[in-house]
């Protein structure tokens, strides 16, 4: 029997699996999935307009990165989220990401970086539209992601990946909020950090591009876990 096509906003049929994960992270993050609710196939398969399959790969990439269990007779259950989790999963990115900018100094492409550099300069100075939000997000996704193609280590990349979605959704979750707020600090910040590591990366300084994002994950840690705090 064919599925009937989806009518979510901003959902991609033709990345079935990461779209059914990025949407229900989000749903987890902005409380409209709460701790214990079953995550049932048939569902979420109608839900996305999409077969079975792409949901249980989905619903084993969400228990591979924490936010479900797998329950023998009840299926995936969906876990509660808490600021302590935030600070856990914040930790294991920090050990990843410094790892993997302290190899991809003097292998980032010159062009790539000076390219973000001159984005963020203009994002520290840039009032807050929604246009600045699109954009401080896609400066944020391409200096993360030109760091972990650039580092040398296929192991270390594909973890980086793995955890990336999980990454981001706890980003646009934290923006949201703030948006809807009308509070845009965060975009500014998180450009003056974002340029303190592209000015390292460019003078291929190893120890100082590490400290670097040292210091911006630990700053993300710090707004996460006020906004987890604030959901829950």
């Amino acid at each position: 029997m064919p599925t009937t096509r989806s009518a979510e906003p901003g959902f991609d049929h033709g990345r079935r699996r990461p779209s059914v994960v990025r949407a229900v992270l989000t749903d987890v993050f902005q409380g409209r999935l709460k701790a214990g609710d079953r995550l049932v196939t048939q569902t979420l398969a109608h839900r996305f307009g999409v077969s079975h399959t792409p949901i249980r790969e989905a619903l084993i990439e969400l228990a591979g990165i924490g936010v479900v269990d797998l329950l023998p007779n009840r299926g995936a259950v969906v876990r509660r989220v808490t600021a302590k989790d935030v600070r856990e999963v914040c930790q294991v990115r920090r050990s990843l990401e410094c790892l993997a900018t302290r190899h991809a100094c003097g292998r980032v492409d010159r062009e790539t970086l000076a390219g973000l550099g001159a984005e963020s300069e203009t994002l520290v100075t840039a009032g807050a539209t929604p246009d600045t939000i699109t954009q401080a997000r896609d400066v944020d996704d391409r200096l993360h992601d030109a760091i972990a193609a650039s580092c040398g280590n296929s192991f270390l990349r594909a973890e980086l990946a793995r955890l990336k979605t999980l990454f981001r959704a706890f980003r646009d979750v934290a923006w949201e909020q703030e948006e809807e707020r009308k509070d845009y600090h965060r975009i500014g910040v998180e450009a003056r950090e974002h340029l303190d590591l592209i000015r390292a990366l460019e003078a291929a300084d190893a120890k100082a591009a590490g400290r670097a994002m040292a210091r911006h994950i630990r700053s993300g840690e710090a707004y996460w876990t006020r906004i987890t705090t604030r959901l829950n």
